[in-house]
């Protein structure tokens, strides 16, 4: 098992590199190119988010049953596949066809059949697998962004997610294949008051409140994220500068999930939640109550960023420490379902309601009440007892 969680690394960061974060850096010369609009060549792109989110609860149940081996190498297979389609697609039509297939290997093979595979092997320990996991995973922009834009420089956009595709495949089917051959251990015992079935604990108040409170504060991560670059044009910063506050707010993601083992070994699941929601609203409230300097603005990103850091492990976490792990995949992939809907969703209704309440810093305001509500929500999802892993 030794060589699971490097491989788990490398293939986050191509596979997220290569079907996520390749996409907007392509699509000036996709349009220019096509002549596609670029609603049409995003909403194919959203498209694909959404399919991810549909059958990331069957795959998650699939892993439950039998591990990540076949899912995840499959994943792969049909991820090379649906690039090479996007790289040869003659007509909008194929376009977005690939662009579904694309979602169903997002599904197979980004972040929850991982955190599923480490958090039945690694049991007790899996939030240092998980914090090394989402560590590398932050490095997939950083990697593949400049490599996709000099590749479509250099030739052209078809070309790029040509090479794109070679690389998916070099890495990610035989490090799925060959390195997720450790035998799938027991689940543990169910947690909670008392043994449940798995569709008992989707149906339950805890469990209904939790995903409530994650899908609202999907819709405000994703929001706030494209948001901010237009905020700190408002307030003045140039395009340059707001630019890196975007880059440094994501070093303060990276800094979070750094954090967040720590915070986890001190405070429970139920206040820890309750605590993260909440200062996600008072980060996003100061962002938009603050019209600077640029600098605070800037620093203030950042802050925003680490937060959104511990998020990410707080949902990879929370079904786990809360009933165990014996359906960890069906259970977290309902879970992340509807954030990632909301999360593909995000952008557009983000730019539509600044302009419908008058800026971006009216939007922040918005945003943090949400997040507020996110935050009461949470305070009943832990089922009591609670009992940690």
């Amino acid at each position: 098992m030794r060589g699971v969680l490097p491989a788990l690394c490398a293939t986050q960061i191509t596979g997220w590199g290569v079907l996520h974060y390749a996409f907007p850096v392509l699509l000036p010369h996709i349009t220019a190119d096509t002549g596609w609009s670029p609603a049409a060549a995003t909403g194919a792109f959203s498209a694909g988010l959404l399919v991810s989110a549909a059958v990331g609860v069957p795959i998650g149940r699939v892993i439950d049953r039998r591990g990540p081996r076949a899912v995840m190498t499959a994943g792969s297979v049909l991820g090379t596949v649906a690039v090479l389609l996007l790289a040869l697609a003659p007509n909008l039509r194929v376009f977005a066809a690939a662009w579904l297939l694309a979602g169903v290997a997002m599904a197979a093979t980004f972040y929850q059949p991982a955190f599923a595979a480490l958090t039945r092997w690694w049991g007790p320990a899996r939030v240092r697998a998980l914090t090394v996991l989402t560590l590398a995973g932050g490095l997939a922009s950083t990697v593949f962004a400049p490599l996709t834009a000099v590749l479509a420089e250099r030739y052209d956009w078809r070309a790029a997610y040509l090479v794109l595709a070679v690389i998916l495949a070099l890495v990610t089917i035989p490090a799925h294949a060959l390195a997720l051959r450790a035998p799938w251990p027991p689940a543990d015992r169910p947690r909670g008051p008392s043994p449940t079935s798995p569709g008992s604990v989707l149906r339950s108040r805890p469990f209904l409140l939790l995903t409530a409170a994650f899908t609202l504060k999907g819709l405000i991560v994703s929001a706030v994220v494209i948001a901010l670059v237009p905020l700190l044009v408002e307030r003045g910063a140039s395009a340059t500068v707001a630019a890196w506050a975007l880059g440094l707010s994501g070093v303060g993601q990276v800094l979070g999930r750094v954090l967040y083992a720590p915070l986890a070994r001190r405070l429970r699941v139920g206040p820890r939640t309750v605590l993260l929601l909440g200062l996600g609203a008072v980060g996003t409230l100061a962002l938009g109550a603050f019209p600077g300097p640029v600098p605070l603005l800037v620093v203030l990103a950042v802050v925003v960023g680490v937060i959104r850091g511990n998020l990410t492990l707080l949902q990879a976490t929370a079904t786990a420490d809360r009933w165990g792990t014996a359906h960890y995949g069906r259970q977290s992939a309902v879970l992340a379902a509807p954030v990632t809907v909301a999360a593909a969703l995000a952008p557009v209704a983000a730019i539509a309601l600044a302009g419908t309440v008058g800026g971006y810093a009216t939007l922040h305001l918005v945003l943090a009440a949400v997040a507020g509500v996110a935050a009461l929500l949470a305070l009943g999802g832990t089922p009591r007892p609670t009992v940690r892993g």
